[in-house]
């Protein structure tokens, strides 16, 4: 994916309300920020936002954390909450592989969309479906946490499939096509998800949890 450079966007997310410049400091103590036990949803790259904005406007008993690496993407999610000033989303700027440092067990539920599918070999532990990351989730996921994966992307899907019991986790339900199954109730479409859908192409959606031991 070609990235945009906006001039100045890693100075404007520092004007956001919402926006969390030193993440690691409230390690362990997200919910002082948000000042409740609500529980708390993340979603690891985020893009533009639009997705867990709408959560955090129909769900304002869930804390929301929305995480992107880039700061031209991230802009916009920040201008926007910077106008609708909800307070249970935060906002933060981190590559996914710095989450341990950021959260200690306190996650309720990891939302990873349409993220990329790294389709060579040699990068298939980039991807945040693999086993390698799956490690990090059981690091900052709650005791009964879960993770909700979507995609378009058959052979990514398919992938995660089999990476899911080989980290040692369970699959909790899974589905090849999201919007005719009993799983779409309630379902909130990302930008990607609702372009692909109008094009016709099924949307897969897994949900995991890790194994009792």
């Amino acid at each position: 994916m070609r990235l945009k450079n906006i001039k100045g966007a890693s100075e404007k997310i520092l004007l956001g309300k919402y926006f969390i410049n030193n993440p690691n400091e409230y390690k362990g103590k997200w919910h002082e920020l948000f000042k409740n036990n609500n529980p708390i949803y993340i979603e690891i790259g985020m893009g533009k936002g639009n997705f867990i904005i709408k959560n955090a406007l129909t769900n304002p008993d869930i804390n929301y954390i929305g995480i992107e690496m880039y700061d031209s993407v991230i802009l916009r999610a920040v201008e926007k909450t910077n106008e609708l000033e909800l307070n249970n989303l935060y906002l933060i700027r981190m590559d996914a592989r710095l989450i341990e440092e950021v959260f200690d067990k306190e996650i309720d539920l990891i939302y990873l969309n349409f993220s990329d599918p790294w389709p060579k070999d040699r990068h298939a532990k980039r991807r945040l479906t693999s086993t390698h990351f799956f490690e990090h989730y059981d690091h900052i996921l709650a005791p009964d946490g879960r993770v909700m994966f979507k995609t378009d992307n058959r052979p990514l899907f398919d992938f995660s499939l089999e990476q899911v019991p080989e980290a040692g986790w369970t699959l909790e339900n899974y589905t090849y096509d999201l919007h005719h199954s009993e799983y779409n109730e309630g379902n909130i479409m990302t930008e990607y998800e609702a372009k692909f859908s109008a094009l016709g192409t099924p949307i897969n959606r897994l949900v995991a949890y890790r194994t009792k031991k």
